[in-house]
């Protein structure tokens, strides 16, 4: 019987084989089957050319061992950067160098990971070199200069530490007695010099704002949240100058881009992680993650300048307003193609708050062609599936960029790629704070749970590899539009809803307005794509191109992503229009605000129990900020209650001050009975959405705390 050779068995490449242990780290074992191909024995290469299959060829098989460090304590993590062994997995070093910052502080690596310089030799004693001998006397110091090098080249600002740099100094110090001439000695130089002088531009920048505090009072503009600046925006001023929309749609969007690309290329990956993220509202903590404040901040600047350009003129009449919302959905358009996903995010949030959803007579003077547009922009940040829609998008955005490099020939100039996309860096977010809600720090025995790391550096993998793609944007700044955009009028939630019942006091709903459900703030947008993922395959990894978020929040201020909140006396939500293909209607909830609805899995480490991830806010008048928490099926709501007051910081907090309630859809709560159990007394088929709410006698009886 004859065999083709393009037959096969239709076997797995990888396959897990289990787990082994070794001086007390934990390795997850997969098998790697690799095919090679050989002839029959009458065949061999003909004029040396490359052997050809044929019917008489067979396939052959050739497997070999792959090893994951899981868990391991931070020693033998250390040495498994430097082992050099063959079976590891080669994601463990940028793993490590990425996300180690979650666990471990980068001085007390360095502590040991480099080994203690050699003693002086006498005076009288020379040593000659070689010409090829370098570091080929010590495997183990080549090893160490190799991960130092990537280490300067992928996380410089791991080591920015000033005024002395001293962590910088002792990389510095091993380099110049280890490999004086290598390329890492040149790079630490280097970023010595670069951490130098951007001390100096820092210090430029805080003795100008420190003259400019100096200047009397009657110098300096009135700030918008002051008492006369609120004056000025209730009584309707119109302010100095021209305003953003004076200025066309392709100037204002590629601005837009220009700035949300170049804060996005200054992220650092690290800052992203959960433990980082979820720490920014905590006291002492305004330092933490600047630079991924300050893409928030610019989130909130262009959600602020929608609000400020709509709402900020009360007497225009509605067709004149409607003309602003049409402007405002062609400039969300033109980002669109421009693929800054994080204006177009930002742009479609302030226009689905609700002071401008609610202006029905506004929506109903806006032609059908930009409606149907704001639709069909709506429908890529759906709430359907987690966000799926945007998901793709950005998957297939990648995938084009990809399938155009590879049909480039070889040898051949690379074709011209469109640059982008900006993402909405509330979607990483999301899924990096999930990933830290659900899975453990450490394991049984201390051990480090070095898988939790694995799943969090690919998400900053994928972060970082964006950032590169958003280097090949070729925009100019304009300085009158970045002018115009800082000095847009910025209104407080408080302020907008206001206005917006000015504009137009509470009435029946218009067909004609677009349809939007009941907000809900940025960080309530949690990742379901991890439950998902535990649900089909456990060794699945969140880091898909599928990553998601919403608005960002770092404070019960507008966010990023969700619209502003409104008191809690709502006018009804206007209907939809006639549906258009696709997903509903835009939902208010902003960027970094998620529906969770998991089924309840089992987690690592918790074995037997059920869990589920559920968002716990505090009724107060601090703005509608959401916590994330891991629900057991073994907790009662004291301890529920307990958790959620320290997660939103609450000093000295009582339990049993708090009565824990679930918001159901339609405005309704369920009242959790005192130590019930929360996860049975919870309603199943509702979001995973909690209130506390202070019991009225609390007021009262803890008003003095005990001494």
């Amino acid at each position: 019987m004859q065999r083709t050779a393009g037959k096969e068995l239709a076997l797995a490449p990888l396959q897990d084989w289990g787990e082994e242990t070794e001086n007390g780290a934990v390795y997850s074992v997969s098998l790697r089957r690799q095919r090679s191909q050989r002839l029959s024995p009458a065949e061999g290469p003909r004029d040396g050319q490359a052997p050809s299959p044929s019917a008489d060829a067979f396939l052959h098989y050739r497997t070999s061992k792959v090893r994951a460090l899981r868990a391991a304590r931070l020693d033998r993590l250390v040495w498994e950067l430097v082992s050099g062994d063959s079976q590891q997995d080669p994601s463990f070093v940028p793993a490590f160098l990425a996300t180690h910052r979650a666990f471990v502080p980068t001085d007390k690596v360095l502590g040991l990971l480099l080994p203690p310089p050699p003693p002086p030799l006498p005076p009288w004693v020379e040593i000659k070199k070689t010409a090829g001998q370098d570091l080929s006397f010590n495997k183990n110091l080549r090893a160490v200069v190799s991960v130092l090098g990537s280490w300067l080249r992928d996380h410089p600002q791991d080591f920015w530490d000033p005024p002395a740099h001293s962590n910088l100094g002792s990389v510095r110090t091993f380099l110049g007695w280890a490999a004086p001439l290598g390329t890492e000695a040149l790079e630490a130089e280097k970023l010595l010099g670069d951490f130098l002088e951007e001390s100096e531009r820092e210090q430029e920048e805080e003795e100008q704002s420190q003259a400019w505090a100096g200047l009397p009072e009657t110098a300096q503009t009135p700030s918008p949240d002051s008492r006369e600046g609120c004056l000025e925006e209730e009584e309707g001023l119109v302010q100095e100058g021209p305003e953003l929309l004076d200025f066309s749609v392709d100037e204002v969007a590629e601005q837009l881009t220009l700035m949300d690309a170049e804060l996005f290329l200054r992220v650092r990956p690290w800052e992203c992680l959960g433990s980082v993220w979820s720490q920014r509202d905590r006291p002492g903590a305004a330092g933490i993650a600047p630079t991924v404040r300050a893409t928030v901040t610019q989130f909130n600047t262009v959600t602020g300048c929608v609000l400020g350009s709509v709402l900020g003129a009360p007497g225009l009449a509605a067709p004149q307003r409607a003309q602003r919302l049409e402007k405002w959905i062609r400039i969300a358009q033109r980002c669109r193609e421009l693929r800054n996903f994080s204006s177009l995010r930002a742009i479609l949030s302030a226009l689905q708050s609700n002071p401008i959803y609610r202006l029905k007579s506004s929506w109903g003077a806006v032609s059908r062609e930009p409606l149907s547009t704001f639709r069909k922009l709506s429908q890529i940040f759906s709430d359907e599936n987690n966000h799926l829609s945007s998901r793709e998008i950005l998957s297939q955005e990648e995938a084009t960029d990809g399938l155009q490099e590879a049909d480039n020939p070889p040898g051949s100039l690379p074709s011209k790629l469109p640059p982008g996309p900006v993402p909405y860096l509330g979607t990483f977010l999301t899924d990096l704070v999930m990933l830290d809600t659900a899975l453990p720090d450490m394991l049984e025995g201390d051990l480090i749970n070095f898988e939790k790391r694995r799943k969090e550096w690919e998400i900053l993998a994928h972060i970082q590899q964006l950032q590169r793609r958003c280097r090949g944007y070729c925009l100019s700044p304009r300085p009158p539009i970045l002018a115009t955009l800082r000095a847009q009028r910025q209104l407080s939630e408080e302020q907008s809803y206001r206005i917006s019942r000015v504009i137009e006091p509470p009435a029946a709903s218009c067909p004609s307005s677009p349809r939007v459900r009941r907000r809900i703030s940025l960080t309530k947008r949690l990742s379901a794509k991890l439950s998902r993922e535990r649900g089909s395959s456990p060794g699945g990894s969140p880091g898909d191109p599928s990553s998601p978020t919403s608005r960002l929040c770092i404070s019960p201020s507008l966010s990023p992503g969700s619209p502003p909140s409104s008191p809690r006396t709502r006018d009804p939500p206007p209907r939809s229009p006639p549906a258009s293909p696709g997903p509903q209607g835009p939902s208010t909830k902003l960027p970094l605000a998620l529906t969770l609805s998991c089924p309840p899995t089992p987690v690592v480490g918790q074995q037997g129990l059920e869990v589920r991830v559920i968002r716990v806010s505090i009724d107060n008048d601090h703005g509608n900020l959401y916590r994330s928490i891991l629900l057991t099926s073994q907790d009662k709501a004291p301890s529920v209650v307990q958790r959620a007051l320290q997660k939103h910081n609450v000093a000295q907090p009582w339990a049993c001050d708090y009565q824990l309630f679930q918001v159901l859809p339609g405005d309704r709560e369920l009242l959790i009975p005192d130590n019930a159990n929360v996860f049975y007394a919870m309603s199943p088929a509702a979001p995973g959405d909690f209130m506390l709410r202070r019991k009225e006698q609390a007021w009262h009886t803890t008003s003095v705390s005990p001494t």
